[in-house]
C-alpha cells in the first residue's frame, strides 16, 4: 500500500486531503476520558498541514442509529484536535451537507476541518452496496485524495474505510502503517519465547484468535471473565462467575489442542470472589476473599485473578522475547480488582522483549492505571482490528488501501 510519505513527495500544496481517523475516544458527560486515539492521529494531521493541505478528518463515534445525535457529537474531539495541534480547527455540524461544504471551502492551505460523526449517516454502515456507495459519492466530493489512518475501524466494511478510498487516490497514513507493522511481528517471523495473554469479559470474542495462536503461540495465559469458562470445562466450580456454557465443548478441545501441540495454556490458580458485583461508580471498598480457582463458593463469582496468579502469569512474561496482550484480567475499573490487570501490565514494562498492548480495554487499563505508554513496545488503537489482523481475516480497510 502507498503511504502518506509518498503523498507528501508528489506534494499536497492545496490539495482537499480526506484524513478518516479514528476519534472514537469515551465520553462521560460530554467530557473525553481518554484522547489517546486523537493523539494518535496527530502526526498524519500536522504532516499535511504543515505541507500545505487542506485537511478534512472525519470519524465514527459510538453507535448512533444513522440519524444525528447529540450525544454522539464529534465536537468535544474537534475541539480536542484543535488544541492539541494548537491551531484553530473549523467544525461541520452535518457530514455531506451544506455546513460540510462550507467548512471545506472555507479552508485555507495548511488548516483543517472536522465534519460530524459519520454514523449520523445510514449510508456509512449500510449492508446495502448501493446506498453505501452513494455516501461514499458524496464523501469523495469533500476531497482531492484519501489518507487511511482510522485503524480501530479497518476491520469494517463501511462507507468511509472501504468504498470511498476506491472512488480517490489513496494512501495509509503514518498510525496505520505503525500498526501493521507491528502486526506483521506478531505473525511473520516472530521472536520467541511468543506469550499471549488474553482477558475480558466473554470467552466467545477470542474463540477464534485463540484457535488461531494455539499454533503459533508458545504461552497463552487466560484470565478475565473469559477464563470461568475455561476453568468450568475442566470440571472446577465456577459459582455465579461469568459463563458461557455453550462455549465449553470448544473450550474443551482447545484445551486439548494445546496440550498435543504443546502449547502452555495457563488458567489462574486462585481468583478474588465476592457475593456481589462492585460498584463502580462510588468504587466503595468491596467485600471479597481469595480463593483457590477451583473452589470458588457456589454464591460468589471470580472478579480478578488472585495473588499466587498474578505471580505466575509475571513469570510465565518474564523471558518472553514478544508478547501480545488483550482484555484485562479483572473489573480493573474498580481499585480493588485491579491488581491482576495491573500485575499483567507491569509484567510487560518490565520486560525485555517486544510488548504489544491489544487495544480496547487494555489500552484503557493503562491509561486508568497510570502506566507509562513509552514503557511498552506499542499499544495499539484498534482492540478488535488487531484481534481479526491475528485470526487471519482480511480487514476490509487494509484491503481497500492495498488495492
Amino acid at each position: 500500500m502507498k503511504t502518506i510519505d509518498e503523498l507528501l513527495a508528489d506534494g499536497v500544496s492545496g490539495k482537499r486531503v480526506f484524513v478518516r481517523a479514528d476519534l472514537n475516544v469515551p465520553l462521560a458527560d460530554g467530557t473525553i476520558t481518554d484522547d489517546g486515539r486523537i493523539r494518535a492521529v496527530l502526526p498524519t494531521v500536522k504532516a499535511l498541514a504543515e505541507a500545505g493541505a487542506k485537511v478534512v478528518v472525519a470519524s465514527h463515534l459510538g453507535r448512533p442509529k444513522g440519524a444525528p445525535d447529540p450525544a454522539f457529537s464529534l465536537l468535544p474531539a474537534a475541539e480536542r484536535l484543535g488544541e492539541l495541534l494548537g491551531a484553530p480547527v473549523a467544525f461541520a455540524q452535518d457530514t455531506v451537507g451544506p455546513a460540510a461544504h462550507d467548512a471545506v471551502d472555507g479552508l485555507q492551505p495548511g488548516q483543517v476541518a472536522v465534519i460530524e460523526n459519520l454514523r449520523f449517516n445510514a449510508g456509512e454502515t449500510s449492508k446495502d452496496d448501493t446506498e453505501r456507495g452513494e455516501f461514499a459519492d458524496r464523501l469523495a466530493a469533500l476531497a482531492d485524495v484519501y489518507v487511511g489512518d482510522g485503524f480501530g475501524a479497518v476491520h469494517r466494511g463501511h462507507a468511509s474505510v472501504f468504498d470511498l478510498p476506491k472512488k480517490l487516490p489513496h494512501y495509509a497514513g503514518y498510525l496505520i502503517a505503525t500498526e501493521v507493522g507491528v502486526l506483521k511481528k506478531l505473525t511473520e517471523d516472530v521472536k520467541r519465547p511468543y506469550v499471549v495473554a488474553l482477558g475480558g469479559a466473554k470467552v466467545s470474542d477470542k474463540l477464534a484468535v485463540i484457535d488461531e495462536l494455539l499454533g503459533k503461540a508458545d504461552r497463552l495465559l487466560i484470565g478475565g471473565g473469559m477464563a470461568y469458562t475455561f476453568l468450568k470445562a475442566k470440571g472446577y466450580e465456577v459459582g455465579i462467575s461469568l459463563l458461557q456454557e455453550d462455549q465449553i465443548p470448544t473450550v474443551t478441545e482447545y484445551m486439548k489442542r494445546a496440550e498435543k501441540t504443546g502449547v502452555e495454556l495457563v488458567l489462574p490458580v486462585d481468583v478474588l470472589a465476592s457475593r456481589e458485583f462492585p460498584d463502580l461508580k462510588t468504587k466503595a471498598p468491596a467485600d471479597y476473599t481469595v480463593v483457590d480457582a477451583d473452589a470458588i463458593p457456589a454464591d460468589q463469582e471470580g472478579l480478578d485473578i488472585g495473588p499466587r496468579t498474578r505471580e505466575l502469569y509475571a513469570s510465565k512474561l518474564a523471558d518472553a522475547a514478544t508478547v501480545f496482550w488483550n482484555g484485562p484480567m479483572g473489573v480493573f475499573e474498580h481499585p480493588d480488582y485491579a491488581g491482576g490487570t495491573s500485575a499483567v501490565a507491569r509484567a510487560l514494562v518490565e520486560s525485555d522483549g517486544f510488548t504489544v498492548v491489544g487495544g480496547g480495554d487494555s489500552a484503557a487499563a493503562v491509561r486508568t492505571l497510570g502506566f507509562d505508554e513509552n514503557a511498552f513496545g506499542h499499544i495499539s488503537t484498534g482492540g478488535g482490528a488487531s484481534l481479526e489482523y491475528l485470526e487471519g481475516k482480511t480487514l476490509p480497510g487494509l484491503a481497500a488501501l492495498e488495492d
